[in-house]
């Protein structure tokens, strides 16, 4: 009787320690959380943005975290190519170099976003935009950014405010000419204006 029943437990403790472990997972099979991919240091992409109320105008980015600036060339739809060059002591410059000339400075107290300004974002999981399978993380109810899961190219990212723009194409390393960056002398006779956008 002490046998069988010594036999018994030994029975059911090894049968519990078979379902534990196969209930288990392995741990040498978890994948880690996706963290977003840092910016290349300089990049060239062009853009297709839907502004807020239905608004389009194309970009051509052009991301040089070395030189500290940032410089969107917009095209909207049917209009005039309007020029915003960001630079990383807080001062943008949004100028247009042909007829109606103008130019506005502004003041944000803020430089341009670093390579890893998507750290600490919260990951969403996968979704599928634009026809790729994309990685999604939300940062502070300000930014919401797909990268595909295959290249971790960023393929889109849209903001607060409705605005989503559409990564058309993406050249790592491509940098702007400097003279493609100054503004007119007309913009250095302007007031700058301060931000009251706090982000």
């Amino acid at each position: 009787m002490k046998l069988m029943l010594t036999l018994t437990i030994a029975s059911i403790l090894a049968l519990h320690l078979i379902n534990s472990s196969q209930q288990r997972p392995d741990i040498n099979n978890i994948t880690p959380t996706p963290t977003p991919t840092p910016w290349p240091p300089q990049f060239h992409a062009l853009l297709y943005m839907n502004l807020s109320k239905g608004n389009l105008q194309m970009s051509d980015l052009w991301y040089d975290w070395p030189k500290g600036r940032n410089v969107n060339i917009f095209q909207k739809q049917l209009s005039i190519i309007q020029y915003d060059i960001e630079w990383n002591n807080g001062t943008s410059f949004y100028y247009t170099l042909k007829e109606p000339f103008s130019c506005e400075i502004m003041e944000f107290g803020v430089g341009i976003p670093k390579p890893d300004f998507l750290e600490g974002a919260e990951y969403l999981g996968t979704r599928v935009t634009d026809g790729l399978l994309c990685n999604v993380w939300e940062k502070v109810d300000f930014i919401w950014y797909y990268e595909d899961v295959a290249t971790q190219r960023p393929v889109r990212w849209d903001f607060y405010d409705g605005i989503s723009s559409h990564v058309m194409t993406f050249e790592v390393g491509a940098v702007l000419d400097d003279s493609s960056t100054q503004a007119p002398a007309y913009c250095f006779l302007q007031t700058p204006h301060k931000s009251n956008t706090n982000v």
